[in-house]
């Protein structure tokens, strides 16, 4: 198996029960079908840098987990079938980063 990132971008109009319910399912797919999810993000409400469906914001998502390719297919294909994702970027990573990701980090911690 190997180890995996992705980002995914949520509709700015759900509830912070929703977006958990999309981590929730994502999460239980990857571990159903054998993998590993090894760290899971929720970066908050972001402005986008353009218009995506008429949404100048999104929901922010991270997932690091390691899991088969047939995996990586079929979520793509989910996320690709849900309404409430706009946009996924899955990509394939040589090893999964230790502690909070960069988007996580406040200014201090970077010092």
């Amino acid at each position: 198996m190997a180890f995996y990132e992705c980002v995914m971008l949520a509709r700015q109009d759900l509830s912070t029960k929703q977006v958990e319910d999309i981590r929730t399912k994502i999460g239980s797919f990857i571990k159903e079908t054998g993998g590993k999810v090894e760290k899971e993000e929720y970066w908050g409400l972001r402005d986008l840098a353009y218009l995506i469906k008429k949404s100048p914001k999104a929901h922010y998502i991270l997932f690091n987990f390691d899991c088969t390719k047939e995996t990586i297919k079929e979520l793509d294909r989910r996320l690709g079938l849900n309404e409430d994702v706009l946009r996924q970027l899955i990509l394939r990573i040589d090893e999964i980063e230790e502690g909070p990701s960069v988007m996580m980090r406040t200014a201090t911690e970077e010092e």
